[in-house]
């Protein structure tokens, strides 16, 4: 099974974070990462560009609302994350407490992915994602 985890951070972990030493932050993060590596459980692992570069589409108007970063009132912004193949969502968890995450607010949500045979395969969209995928070696 496929789990994300999340780094979510808040207001006050970025405050916490502008005095971290960069180079210690990338050396606990390249540590967990090969731990992940060796483990043979990482599918993935990206961190995301500050809030202030990225956009956020509002679908709850026609036509969709289009606002640039930074986000007033956000309480909890998402960091990066890491994809992982786990035996269970409780491998998932026990990893993500190892996450180099430590600070005031610094949260992982962990949510299980879902697999493209989870849905209805006679649907024509779904099949032309699995010719996609296998065409593309995803399957």
């Amino acid at each position: 099974m496929k789990y994300m985890l999340i780094m979510r951070a808040t207001d006050e972990t970025l405050e916490a974070f502008q005095d971290a030493d960069l180079a210690e932050v990338m050396d606990s993060m390249g540590r967990f990462n090969d731990e992940l590596i060796r483990a043979g459980v990482l599918v993935a692992a990206e961190g995301l560009d500050s809030a202030e570069e990225g956009v956020v589409v509002d679908y709850s108007s026609e036509p969709p609302v289009v606002t640039d970063g930074p986000y007033g009132e956000t309480k909890e912004l998402f960091g990066g994350f890491w994809i992982l193949n786990v035996a269970s969502r409780e491998e998932a968890v026990a990893w993500a407490r190892r996450a180099p995450m430590a600070g005031p607010g610094s949260k992982c949500e962990i949510r299980r992915v879902a697999t493209i045979d989870e849905f209805p395969q006679d649907n024509e969209w779904i099949k032309k994602e699995r010719e996609w995928r296998e065409a593309t070696g995803q399957l």
